[in-house]
């Protein structure tokens, strides 16, 4: 029986990249844990609606929803449409004004003479104010937007009126600006504010400035820009990012809808490159028509896991328009802001400006260290699946040299952004394998079912499943190793906050499985246990040359199906929706451990290699081995495509692997003794 051995030089190298990994992890880890404050915030107008459809007093409920846990209120552009609802001014189209005039509605004489006269043309809007501070405040802001061309003031007897050359409707919505009213109402509640200015038509510095200038004074949380630019774009971003500057504001960017890096707004990235990662934060908030399909509790838990798993520091809640049962409209959001607040504080959170992290870029040395680990491992993987290779120490050590050189140059000259990138892939792919296939070989040359027999007369099914789960156990630490050297590759402030991903996801749960096969043929002939030494590539073509009856056909298919399922499932996407079932299972695991373990964990993987070390110890044809020894590489590989995930906190990430190991390794004892006692039975039968 020919052997592998394992190149020392290499295994020492990859203990240098480890320990490097390990540095940064506590770097990355420490970071981590001093951003721990999250801002809970509501749109002001959402509870000023409620407010009004409940008959309740605006200043109370403010205070009821403060109490409950809101510590911001969003504040959004208003428009001529709300100030005329809420009577601060009063718009109208210059055709509706003639058509009152014709029919006698019109009363005012002042305005009969504007008519006869030819001053009020139809296609105008004219805008009159209730009070001189609120027409004054309109007055700006319509100089601000359109311009002096568009705004003609004329005098009604001794009233100032604005003629404004738009289109009632759309002229109506369009956002006119921050109402300085809500700004005041706000800071008067005790609340801090999250400003959620739109961006002007054709921007100008002096209007990027009068926004600042309007916020001045008042108690800013953070800056969420509304719409589909950021303010100042395109041409006056730098206005911007100065301003944010001089007074210190936080810059929140909004989660897409599929929970994967960013809603799109023009000059985004580029504001945030100017700014500095460590005044960004994330802001979430549950869509629009998927929020009222959910029950409390499941917004609840929605939000719990968001600030844990994905660095959201802004959670923007909207209001239900509908009661839970037994509650009333005010009652249910009550209760479901207090909830939340509850359960978020419970994860160890605070509430206030929402924490953001410091401008994290680990030592370029220790990278570099990584990076040259990474390229051992690669050698070294090469070196386990073919015996000329493995037999020439002198090729493996100059393959190594020229992999680490080409990988570690770019980035100790500051760049390597897809070495890094490349490096996390094979971390992701390369340790998970290396580790199963450490395990074949031990179970290959360890004979410890003949030690058993020789010493004690036999080997008891609680040995097996004691031997197996010491296995597993063993493997999950190694393969833990890849997990280090994956968040050592990426780790910094830009994938923390997803400026940057890791896109390889979907590929690390095939590619592990294809590198133990080639591994585990080089090994064992599943074919022919009798012939040895038969090569992976002779076995697949034999393989391939097999008459297969419809049954197994059938059986080949479903497994395929199953494994495109699995794929499909995995990754940063939505992918295909999850059932019922498994929603209640996953609540149930939440509420069991500190992470949620994977279900390919869990119930697939861990299970598997728990009975694939079972099958080899009972000698188990080596075709019945080769399928769980590859279905076992899945618990393996999503342990460590688990860390790829970097906007979860690694820690988070770590408890999550250790807490599918345990229920996995009890599942498969259980399968065991299952099977062995379905055998027995089925023996004396």
């Amino acid at each position: 029986m020919r052997k592998f051995f394992y190149n020392k030089i290499l295994l020492l190298i990859i203990a240098a990249g480890l320990i490097s990994s390990l540095v940064i992890a506590g770097q990355r880890h420490a970071v981590e844990i001093h951003n721990s404050r999250v801002d809970m915030a509501m749109d002001f107008d959402s509870l000023k609606n409620l407010s009004e459809r409940e008959g309740l007093d605006f200043q109370e409920v403010l205070l009821k929803f403060k109490n409950a846990g809101i510590t911001s209120l969003a504040i959004y552009d208003t428009t001529f449409e709300k100030l005329t609802r809420a009577g601060k001014v009063i718009a109208v189209y210059g055709t509706d004004i003639i058509t009152n005039y014709h029919s006698g509605a019109l009363n005012s004489q002042l305005w009969r003479q504007a008519v006869e006269i030819g001053a009020i043309d139809a296609t105008k809007v004219y805008i009159i104010g209730r009070t001189l501070e609120s027409y004054n405040a309109a007055k700006k802001d319509l100089f601000l937007r359109y311009g002096e061309e568009r705004i003609r003031p004329f005098a009604i007897g001794d009233i100032e009126v604005l003629e404004v050359k738009a289109q009632f409707g759309a002229f109506m919505s369009a956002p006119l600006g921050i109402d300085a009213e809500e700004l005041e109402i706000a800071r008067k509640a005790g609340f801090m504010i999250l400003a959620r200015p739109k961006n002007f038509n054709q921007c100008t510095p002096e209007q990027v400035k009068s926004f600042f200038e309007k916020i001045e004074g008042y108690p800013i949380s953070e800056i969420v820009f509304d719409g589909p630019e950021i303010l100042g774009s395109p041409n006056n971003i730098d206005v911007t990012a100065a301003e944010f500057k001089k007074h210190g504001y936080i810059f929140g960017m909004i989660e897409h809808t599929s929970q994967l890096q960013f809603y799109n707004q023009a000059g985004m990235f580029e504001l945030a490159e100017k700014l500095g990662y460590s005044e960004i934060v994330r802001l979430y908030a549950i869509p629009k028509d998927e929020q009222p399909k959910l029950l409390i509790d499941t917004a609840v838990n929605r939000w719990a896991t968001t600030d844990r798993e994905r660095n959201i520091r802004i959670n923007l809640l909207r209001t239900y328009d509908k009661p839970a049962p037994g509650l009333t409209v005010l009652e249910t959001n009550l209760k479901y802001v207090r909830d939340t607040a509850e359960k978020i504080k419970s994860n160890g959170f605070t509430f206030g400006v929402a924490g953001t992290f410091d401008n994290y870029f680990p030592n370029k040395i220790l990278r570099v260290l990584v990076i040259i680990g990474v390229a051992a491992a690669a050698v070294l993987y090469f070196s386990l699946i073919s015996y000329r290779v493995n037999a020439n120490k002198k090729f493996q050590l100059i393959l190594f040299a020229v992999l680490a050189i080409i990988a570690a140059v770019p980035i100790l000259m500051g760049a390597g952004g897809k070495v890094r990138i490349l490096a996390a892939l094979m971390s992701a792919n390369l340790f998970p394998a290396l580790a199963v296939i450490w395990q074949l070989d031990k179970f290959r040359f360890v004979q410890f079912k003949s030690q058993f027999e020789q010493e004690n007369g036999g080997i008891s099914t609680l040995q097996i499943i004691l031997i197996s789960v010491i296995a597993l156990f063993v493997t999950s630490a190694l393969s833990m190793i890849g997990a280090a050297y994956l968040s050592g590759a990426l780790s910094d402030v830009k994938y923390f906050l997803e400026f940057e991903i890791f896109r390889g996801i979907k590929l690390t749960f095939v590619l592990p499985l294809i590198l133990v096969a080639v591994a585990f043929l080089q090994r064992f002939n599943i074919l022919d246990e009798m012939q040895k030494n038969t090569s992976a590539i002779a076995q697949f073509k034999a393989i391939l040359n097999l008459n297969v009856t419809v049954k197994y056909l059938f059986a080949g298919i479903f497994v395929i199906a199953a494994f495109v399922v699995l794929i499909a499932r995995s990754g940063h996407t939505a992918g295909m929706p999850v059932s019922d079932l498994e929603i209640k299972i996953r609540a149930m695991l939440e509420s069991l451990f500190y992470a949620r373990p994977r279900s390919k964990e869990i119930f697939i993987g861990h299970p598997a290699f728990v009975m694939a070390m079972a099958a080899f110890l009972q000698k188990f044809p080596k075709s019945i081995c080769f399928v769980l020894t590859i279905v076992a590489t899945i618990g393996q590989s999503s342990m460590v495509e688990t860390f790829a995930h970097m906007r979860t906190p690694i820690f988070m990430s770590f408890m999550r692997g250790i807490d599918g190991v345990l229920p996995g390794a009890l599942i498969g004892a259980v399968l065991v003794l299952f099977l062995n006692f379905a055998s027995n039975l089925k023996n004396k039968t």
